[in-house]
């Protein structure tokens, strides 16, 4: 006879092999059709991803898109009124003038905010929500740590790090919103991560080079998933986002600062210390609660 542990056991262990197997069959299926997208991501949120793919992309065309979505607008517009674009006070009230402004990569994460802000609302995914808002917090910090360390640090520019940092997470999200449809998986937290570990990487590289996202993002993101080493050559993104997430993690599990630091090949090529970075934090403080605002925070 099968004990109550050993049957529970045996059914998370079926439901990782199914969820497992619906995750390859359904990227297999977007990757054929040309397209893969996050579970319930707004329309509008497909729709500027697919046209800033388009390199020829006319500015006519972003503004119509995103002016279909007011509170988007809204947003951009007031991001571009904010101390991090509009250091002179120099007030701008139409969305085309704003998205010049900001700029197509702070367009695309602002959408990004947006749409994970609406997943929130979703009814079939309010089970996961507590894991959704921790995912998304975990993005947005790393992606604020990226802005002010590539502006501070390196000659990355500062907004394609912060874009970076937002999507880091995407493979995560993906399977997490998969995940709704198995909540046998989601009630074994080890086995939810095993999947979690096998699937994260390539969904995230799937949906980043569908999004026709910079190769300089997609490759930093890449890197995450493989173990850190000393590398050689300019400190650029790479090095930026996963210094990024280290400290990000670091701080979350209440870990030795400095030791974390001179553990990580990035923090030692950007220079990172925790004296270091205790001045960045200080000086950027303004920036930082002002990007956590536009991301939803």
């Amino acid at each position: 006879m099968v004990n109550s542990t050993g049957a529970q056991g045996t059914k998370a262990g079926v439901a990782h092999e199914v969820f497992a197997l619906s995750l390859a069959q359904t990227l297999a299926k977007e990757l054929a059709a040309g397209r893969v997208e996050l579970p319930g991501f707004p329309d509008v949120a497909n729709q500027v991803q697919r046209i800033l793919a388009d390199e020829n992309v006319t500015p006519l065309r972003v503004v119509r898109v995103i002016g279909a979505e007011p509170v988007l607008a809204g947003r951009i517009v007031q991001c571009a009124n904010s101390v991090i674009f509009n250091p002179c006070s120099r007030q701008v009230i139409d969305l085309r003038t704003a998205i010049a402004r900001v700029g197509l990569d702070f367009v695309r994460t602002l959408t990004i905010s947006f749409a994970v802000n609406q997943l929130k609302s979703i009814a079939s995914l309010r089970a996961i929500e507590p894991q959704l808002h921790a995912l998304w917090l975990r993005s947005v910090t790393v992606s604020t740590l990226c802005f002010v360390i590539a502006r501070r640090l390196s000659r990355s520019n500062a907004d394609t790090a912060l874009l970076a940092g937002l999507l880091h997470g995407v493979g995560a999200l993906y399977i997490l919103t998969r995940a709704t449809e198995h909540p046998e998986l989601l009630a074994s937290p080890g086995l939810y991560r095993e999947v979690e570990r096998e699937w994260e990487a390539s969904i995230a590289h799937a949906l980043l080079e569908s999004w026709r996202v910079s190769g300089e993002i997609v490759d930093a993101v890449d890197r995450l998933h493989r173990t850190e080493r000393a590398a050689v050559g300019s400190v650029g993104l790479p090095e930026v986002l996963r210094a990024s997430v280290v400290l990000d993690r670091a701080q979350r599990d209440s870990q030795d600062l400095a030791a974390t630091m001179a553990k990580s090949p990035a923090c030692v090529r950007l220079g990172l210390t925790p004296e270091v970075y205790a001045t960045i934090a200080e000086e950027s403080e303004v920036e930082i609660a002002a990007l956590r605002g536009a991301l939803g925070c």
